[in-house]
């Protein structure tokens, strides 16, 4: 369980590797335009898309490990478990918040966020 201050703590903390994983992505994203378009990418070719899927995948591996949910890599959705209120809720930060400003009730998912 996080108090918001924690999930707060935690996204600066961990701002670098969310920067890596927006790389990533965009980085394998276009690649893999490029090899079903052309077979041919600056980016290299099925090794380097596979190691980009890698390097992704331990990216996120490396946030689950921290209890943080990641619900979406496009954009970069996470969810920190907390309570307010008494009431199971999920802190929540999207890709582009300068800062943990939402939450909601895990029954309720991102259609219930309302503001910490």
């Amino acid at each position: 369980m996080f108090t918001l201050a924690q999930a707060r703590h935690l996204v600066a903390t961990l701002q670098p590797r969310v920067d890596e994983l927006i790389r990533l992505r965009a980085d394998l994203a276009e690649l893999r335009v490029d090899l079903a378009d052309h077979g041919v990418s600056a980016l290299g070719g099925l090794a380097e898309a596979k190691g980009l899927e890698a390097r992704l995948h331990a990216v996120v591996d490396e946030l689950h490990q921290h209890d943080i949910q990641v619900k979406g890599i496009a954009p970069v959705l996470l969810d920190f478990p907390g309570e307010r209120a008494g009431r199971a809720v999920l802190w929540c930060w999207l890709e582009g918040d300068s800062d943990v400003r939402w939450y909601h009730r895990a029954e309720c998912g991102f259609a219930g966020r309302r503001p910490a």
